[in-house]
């Protein structure tokens, strides 16, 4: 009951937000019955549509019927979330630009006063002469009423002040408008094409006490929440494999949310993974996406690849342990993360660093002594001002904190879900440098 109220209100929510964005952008802009108002009213109507088919596509269609719409409809929720915050921006100057655009009234040229002059004394006049009585004037012809002239003038004045208005009005709207598309259309653009282009390397530095003098200057490449799916491809793949293997890391994490469907799928997207090369290996754990589409699959098929899964267990590397658990989202499935399992038995004299998909597991890792928590997950918010619901559900979503004598490294992840457009939160590769206190 709930998750249904709960999706009407969604849905109403969407339909408010697009009706605004017709009004703005389609209907106070354009003529009645011309062919923007026509081409904009459909569009209106279809881009949601499609908007909300790449919401649901994963789980109801193929994959290679999901991409027909997947591109029109992530890019159209990107582009109508910043469409929306631009022309509520825009109603603040709607008042300033009527007012600009406002005419002057026009000054009243100065006249300048003729001296009249001074009346003259009267003389006197001889007496007047008697006057004949005058012949009655005829009758003048009746003058026809100039009433029906001055209603006449004042309806023209009254009619061009009401199109100045009308006139005035349209231009204001054309330039919030204008300026609305232009700013969400280049926030869109470049986001989309920090994706595209691939994840940057980040360097951090996380000293650990437990860790000693001969593991100083280890280095962990740590990425999470690549997506493969109907947009980010082989070619996504290629493009992390390529940046990780030019940092030569000493070991390589993948933190989950590696695909978004089926290995059948996105078999062939992921095969560039066995290409990583590092020292010590690449692992990897779960995250709450390979649990949409069967996560045991994706397992085998990692492990295939030549990355080693770590699903609540440990592994001892010769200078600190690295452990791993599944991911909550598990849970549901009968595997969920178990941390007795994965840490129960081991020194603690020694260093663990623990990899789990979602940063909300802190605390359990504070109780069993972990060190440090490599987490991705939250996208860093992705898309701006998404971090600020993020932290509603996150202790921290991105970089670097400390909980106790354990600390939490959230990476912003390196692909996107959803709209392949990132704003405010470029997606990353983190090269963890551990840094011993004895050395």
């Amino acid at each position: 009951m709930m998750i249904a109220v709960v999706a009407v209100a969604a849905l109403g929510l969407l339909g408010l937000m697009h009706w605004y964005l017709w009004r703005r952008l389609v209907r106070d802009v354009s003529r009645p019955g011309g062919p923007y108002r026509r081409t904009g009213t459909a569009l209106a109507l279809l881009l949601p549509a499609l908007m909300l088919l790449a919401l649901i596509g994963g789980r109801a269609f193929p994959l290679a019927v999901e991409r027909w719409f997947a591109w029109p409809g992530y890019l159209w929720a990107a582009l109508g979330l910043y469409l929306l915050l631009a022309l509520l921006a825009g109603e603040a100057l709607r008042p300033l630009l009527v007012r600009l655009r406002r005419p002057r009234p026009r000054a009243a040229a100065a006249r300048p006063e003729t001296a009249r002059p001074e009346p003259a004394e009267p003389e006197s006049a001889p007496p007047a002469a008697p006057v004949e009585p005058a012949e009655p004037a005829e009758p003048a012809e009746p003058v026809e009423s100039a009433e029906p002239v001055v209603r006449s003038a004042a309806e023209s004045t009254a009619e061009s002040a009401v199109e100045s208005v009308a006139s005035r009005r349209l231009f204001v709207s054309r330039v919030v408008a204008g300026g609305a598309a232009a700013v969400a259309v280049g926030v869109v653009g470049t986001g989309t094409y920090g994706v595209l282009r691939g994840p940057r390397v980040k360097q951090v530095t996380v000293p650990l006490a437990k860790l000693p003098r001969v593991a100083h200057g280890y280095r962990i490449a740590v990425v999470s929440d690549i997506h493969l799916g109907p947009i980010l491809g082989r070619a996504h793949t290629r493009r992390i494999v390529d940046t990780i293997n030019a940092v030569q890391p000493d070991l390589i994490t993948v933190v989950g949310d590696l695909v978004d469907g089926t290995v059948s799928e996105l078999g062939p997207a992921a095969r560039p993974l066995a290409d990583l090369r590092a020292r010590d290996g690449a692992y990897f754990v779960t995250g709450n996406h390979e649990y949409f589409s069967g996560a045991a699959p994706w397992v085998e098929f990692v492990r295939e690849l030549g990355v080693h899964p770590l699903e609540n267990d440990r592994v001892e590397l010769p200078r600190f342990d690295l452990a791993g658990v599944n991911d909550l989202a598990g849970t549901a499935h009968g595997q969920g993360p178990d941390y007795d399992r994965a840490l129960g038995d081991r020194d603690r004299t020694r260093a663990a660093v623990l990899m789990a998909h979602q940063p909300v597991t802190i605390h359990d890792s504070v109780r069993h002594g972990v060190d440090l928590q490599l987490s991705g997950h939250t996208h860093g918010g992705q898309l701006w001002p998404g971090n600020y619901l993020a932290e509603l559900a996150n202790p921290t979503v991105a970089g670097l904190e400390r909980y106790g004598d354990t600390q939490l490294y959230v990476t912003r992840g390196a692909g996107a879900w959803g709209p392949p457009v990132r704003v405010g939160a470029p997606s990353d590769i983190t090269v963890v440098t551990l840094a011993s206190l004895h050395a």
